[in-house]
């Protein structure tokens, strides 16, 4: 099995809005977790720029659930996290995409806030999100709060076995 995994995110309707390669640590019929490599490459295409990633994540892409998990690794721990709300990951071969919602859940010096939540409201109208989308996108968002207070999977320490897979 190639163990390569393109990640892209899209905006709704299926416009590709970023991607960048991963390494396949975990497949099962709801997830998969892989390593983002320390220096790998994020083409934007939204912004027509190409970024270094200058960090190791563990990222977590759910086929049933309406987020993803991307944690920086800093010193053998997570300590960070992006959580994107999304209409939940599809995988086709060795590319798993995801119709990224804009709403973003991220915890930032030890302090987890919501983000772009103007950035939501105007692709609400830029992008015609339908009525249901937008309901779903916020009781997403509700729900995801819910998982990382009360300590649910994937934040009850799932994640952390992994960071053995970072190369010393």
């Amino acid at each position: 099995m190639d163990n390569q995994i393109t990640i892209q995110a899209l905006k709704y309707g299926n416009l590709l809005h970023y991607e960048w390669r991963t390494t396949l640590l975990e497949k099962t019929e709801t997830h998969i977790v892989v390593l983002g490599e320390y220096g790998r490459q994020l083409h934007h295409y939204t912004k027509q720029k190409v970024f270094t990633i200058e960090n190791w994540t563990i990222e977590f892409f759910s086929f049933d659930s309406w987020y993803t998990v991307s944690a920086d690794v800093v010193d053998g721990v997570l300590n960070e996290f992006y959580c994107n709300i999304n209409q939940p990951a599809v995988m086709k071969g060795t590319t798993v995409s995801f119709v990224d919602l804009d709403l973003d859940y991220v915890k930032r010096k030890g302090v987890w806030q919501v983000v772009d939540e103007d950035e939501f409201a105007a692709h609400t109208i830029k992008f015609g999100y339908p009525v249901e989308l937008v309901h779903q996108a916020e009781q997403a968002l509700a729900a995801l709060k819910e998982k990382v207070a009360n300590k649910e999977f994937p934040f009850d320490g799932y994640l952390d076995k992994f960071i053995t897979c970072i190369p010393s």
